[in-house]
C-alpha cells in the first residue's frame, strides 16, 4: 500500500501531503523480495533498460561503485551468486536517484558475509540522505540499521519507536541465564524469574548481588550467561514464542 501497489483496505495514504501519485512514483525506489530479472542480459543491460523508464535516473557510474558491480557488468544476469544479485536488485531500485527506498527483505537467503556486506551498502544509501523504509525478520539487521522501528504481529503495530529505547523500556533489567536442570529443585526462583525453552531467566537490576544469591542457593554456574536484552528478546516478549502457521 505504502509503494503505491496495492489500494489500501481503509485510511489514506499521503506523501508530503499529496496522494501517490506519478510523482510520487518517480521519486520513490523499490527492491522487492522476489523479482523477475529479464533473461539473456547482462549486469550492465539490466541497468540500462530499468534506467530507461525514468525521466530522471541516477548517474550510472556512481551506481556501479556504490553496489560494487563493477567487475559483473558484463555477467549474465541468470549467472549471478545471491548476493550479486541482491546488489544489482539494490542498483535497480536507485537508478531513478530515489528519496524513499522501499527494501523488503533484502539478505534473505543470503551467508552472513553477503548479509554484512550489503548492510554497509544500506548504511551508505542512507548516508547519501536517503530515506529507508526496511522489512526484515532478522532482529539483528532491524537493530543494526534501524533509526526507528515498528514491530508488527497479525496485521497491527504492537511497538514504535528507536530499537535501544524499546528495548530499555520493556526490559529495564539485565537478564541472567542459566539451564533449568541447573536449578537446585524445591527451591523457589528469585521474584520475576521465569521458565522458558529450558532455561531460567532471570532479571537484575544489580547483577553482583543476584550472582551472589545463585551462588548461595547451590545452583549449578557452569552454563551460566549473563546478557543484555537485545530486539530479539523483545519480539519474543511481544509477539510471544509459539510458533505459527
Amino acid at each position: 500500500m505504502l509503494e503505491g501497489i496495492q489500494t489500501p483496505t481503509s485510511g489514506t495514504v499521503l506523501y508530503r501531503g499529496r496522494p501517490l501519485d506519478r510523482a510520487y512514483r518517480e521519486s520513490v525506489g523499490i527492491q522487492f523480495q522476489a523479482t523477475a530479472l529479464q533473461d539473456f542480459q547482462t549486469v550492465r543491460e539490466s541497468l540500462a533498460m530499468f534506467a530507461s523508464l525514468y525521466r530522471r535516473t541516477a548517474d550510472r557510474d556512481e551506481l556501479i561503485r556504490l553496489c560494487n558491480l563493477a567487475e559483473i557488468l558484463d555477467r549474465d544476469t541468470r549467472k549471478l551468486s545471491g548476493g550479486q544479485r541482491q546488489r544489482l536488485l539494490l542498483a535497480i531500485a536507485l537508478v531513478n536517484d530515489p528519496d524513499l527506498v522501499f527494501l523488503d527483505e533484502p539478505t534473505t537467503g543470503l551467508d552472513p558475509q553477503s548479509r554484512r556486506n550489503f548492510w554497509g551498502l544500506i548504511e551508505t544509501v542512507r548516508r547519501r540522505g536517503k530515506t529507508i523504509v526496511l522489512t526484515t525478520h532478522y532482529m539483528e539487521e532491524a537493530e543494526q540499521l534501524c533509526d526507528r522501528i515498528a514491530i508488527v504481529d497479525h496485521g497491527r503495530i504492537i511497538a514504535e519507536g528507536q530499537p535501544a529505547r524499546l528495548v530499555r523500556d520493556h526490559f529495564p533489567a539485565t537478564v541472567i541465564r542459566l539451564p533449568e536442570t541447573a536449578w537446585p529443585s524445591g527451591v523457589a526462583l528469585p521474584a520475576g524469574a521465569d521458565r522458558r525453552d529450558g532455561r531460567i531467566e532471570i532479571y537484575a537490576d544489580e547483577v553482583p548481588p543476584m550472582l551472589a544469591e545463585i551462588e548461595r542457593v547451590g545452583a549449578d554456574l557452569t552454563d551460566l550467561r549473563v546478557a543484555t536484552p537485545n530486539l530479539e528478546d523483545l519480539f519474543l516478549k511481544l509477539t510471544g514464542h509459539d510458533l505459527r502457521s
